[in-house]
């Protein structure tokens, strides 16, 4: 992977000023996936304040900030929230410009908002910039399209926790299995045994694919597809560990035609028209 700084296009980039923090949206890991924002961005920083789904060699590209690690993962020690957004709010005060990067985008599932609030309330200006979140670019790269007119016109985007770190007791799963032909689960997968288990509970087919991208659109990412009932144990038989999207709904068949990557290293679609077909093999 190269380093080296792409060029930016002659336009009136937006000026980073001090006491100002922009949140901004790294993608989910490839760095091609940056918006040219978040790159103009990471030319000016003083100091940038990252996580953990941050991807590698963005950060090579800022080499005259300062870097300050701020990952939140499952069930590991880490920053509580209200201690990054407080840290933001120092640097910004101490004059610096400021770069809180997010991975994915920073308002879809990513604390975005709860950052801001904090900011605006303590009178600190901000800017936010967008990026691709994993559940869209993520399934792209996996060959998995989020809408497609003949089998799934609605998305839903979930997340697979909530802040104390269990099952969300606050979704009403009945209403997304019946409303909602693809879901997107984010950070679902130590709770995956009780999300499957409610979505069949409230009419999902046992055999619906799945698919479980991890380390999406990075060098490490791999595509287990299975069906909701067997989802966890397939999982866990492929020692798939987090961070993953999971995607249910029949749209996951596309894959077998649309595995783009596959493609790229010579190999030809699985099947042309595979939304007819049974429970897809798995692939890596």
């Amino acid at each position: 992977m190269t380093t080296s700084l792409p060029h930016l296009p002659d336009q009136d980039w937006p000026l980073m000023q001090p006491g100002w923090v922009w949140l901004c949206g790294a993608g989910p890991g490839d760095p091609g996936l940056l918006t040219l924002h978040a790159l103009n961005a990471l030319r000016q920083a003083d100091v940038i304040v990252y996580d953990a789904l941050v991807g590698e060699g963005i950060l090579s590209w800022a080499d005259q900030a300062e870097q300050i690690y701020a990952g939140k993962r499952g069930g590991k020690p880490s920053a509580k929230q209200r201690d990054i957004s407080l840290r933001l709010v120092d640097l910004a005060r101490a004059g610096k410009k400021v770069l809180r990067l997010k991975g994915g985008d920073p308002f879809v599932f990513g604390r975005g908002g709860e950052e801001a609030q904090t900011l605006v309330q303590h009178g600190v200006p901000v800017r936010i910039i967008p990026g691709i979140s994993a559940g869209i670019g993520g399934l792209a790269y996996a060959g998995i399209p989020v809408t497609h007119r003949d089998v799934n016109q609605t998305v839903t985007f979930v997340t697979g926790h909530d802040q104390t770190g269990d099952a969300p007791s606050s979704i009403d799963w009945d209403g997304i299995a019946r409303g909602s032909q693809m879901i997107v689960i984010y950070m679902g997968m130590k709770h995956l045994p009780q999300i499957s288990s409610q979505l069949i509970a409230a009419g999902r087919p046992e055999n619906e694919p799945v698919a479980l991208v991890t380390s999406a659109t990075t060098g490490k990412q791999h595509v287990l597809e299975t069906t909701l009932s067997a989802a966890h144990r397939d999982a866990n038989a492929a020692g798939l560990q987090p961070p993953a999207i999971i995607c249910v709904g029949r749209g996951v068949l596309l894959r077998q035609a649309l595995d783009w990557q596959s493609m790229a290293q010579g190999l030809s679609p699985r099947n042309l028209d595979p939304l007819d077909r049974g429970r897809p093999a798995e692939s890596a």
